[in-house]
């Protein structure tokens, strides 16, 4: 009575339950395991265990068993590492998803040895942990690009530049910056108004974004009509090269700007590139991109000017700041 009890028990439980003798024969097979396997209990028992499961003779669970049986070790299998090592589906049926699992293995028996089984279903879990993580991601895509224009914002570009610059120093490449400004957007604004100003930004940014071609390149807004490029493993004469390229497309959008020299919406370029020295740090190709872009905008604007000194010019003369100029 109480055998067929504890039968009936294994057989209403929701979740996978075998027990194997010493010889990895089934003794045990509940009926959570038919309905997802398709192999209901009076096949399985007696079966060997490998026979029904032959993939999982040299795989973890094959291992754990052994353990179990042999050794009186049991074993809980990780989830990130073995999601689904048993062949069970929704609908057997129609097997186009293994059913996601967490598997524990325990000795039983003292004298004559067992091995019970446990599969838990955990594709709930797995796919709210999921969920979860994809939320996170897109949480952290947020917080790291503009709201207006989509590129990275400034707190990405301090993260970035940080990152980039000790690649440059650890792999002796070089790194450029370009610090792209937006020509008269004062006076664009208050012609236009601050909405299509807005619109203004969004269209330069997407253009210059996609005017980059290397998917290293990264783009970001710097702060109000100002943008910045950073360009890994990029010399002074290729960054000289692409800034130009970024002022050629910003300026054949042909945005009206009937307060501006050229009637057109155009940007000015500052470009320095990080020379390998001891005791550099960032802030130094910073300065020297925006004492180039000063010189651009001081020379008359839709421009590109290299900074001369690069980043480690520590007797280049006193600079003032480019937005003094707008």
């Amino acid at each position: 009575m109480k055998d067929n009890l504890l039968l009936d028990a294994f057989s209403a439980l929701s979740l996978g339950v075998i027990v194997v003798d010493s010889h990895y024969r089934v003794t045990l097979w509940n009926n959570w395991l038919a309905l997802h396997t398709g192999i209901e209990a009076s096949e399985a028992t007696g079966e060997d265990f490998f026979v029904l499961f032959p993939e999982l003779r040299h795989h973890r669970v094959g291992v754990a068993i052994h353990q179990a049986i042999f050794h009186n070790l049991p074993a809980l299998l990780s989830q990130s590492l073995h999601r689904s090592p048993f062949p069970l589906f929704v609908e057997p049926t129609q097997p186009v998803e293994r059913i996601s699992q967490a598997v524990t293995i325990v000795p039983l028996g003292s004298e004559e040895r067992y091995c019970l089984i446990q599969i838990v279903d955990v594709s709930t879990a797995v796919h709210r942990e999921s969920l979860l993580r994809d939320q996170a991601h897109e949480l952290l895509a947020q917080s790291l690009s503009d709201g207006l224009t989509g590129v990275g914002n400034r707190r990405y570009f301090d993260l970035c530049i940080e990152k980039e610059w000790r690649a440059s120093k650890r792999n002796k490449k070089p790194l450029s910056m370009l610090l792209i400004d937006v020509d008269f957007f004062k006076r664009y604004n208050d012609c236009y108004g601050h909405h299509q100003g807005d619109e203004c930004l969004q269209t330069v940014a997407s253009e210059m974004r996609n005017a980059l071609q290397r998917p290293n390149d990264l783009l970001f807004r710097y702060g109000g009509e100002e943008f910045c490029a950073l360009l890994p493993e990029t010399c002074a004469d290729e960054a000289l090269r692409i800034a130009e390229t970024l002022r050629g497309r910003v300026q054949s959008l042909a945005l009206p700007h009937v307060n501006a020299p050229a009637r057109v919406v155009s940007v000015s370029i500052g470009v320095a590139t990080h020379c390998q020295h001891a005791h550099a740090a960032h802030i130094e190709l910073i300065q020297a991109a925006d004492r180039a872009l000063y010189e651009a905008k001081h020379a008359g604007r839709n421009r590109v000017n290299a900074s001369t000194g690069g980043c480690s010019d520590t007797t280049a003369p006193q600079w003032m700041p480019h937005h003094a100029l707008r």
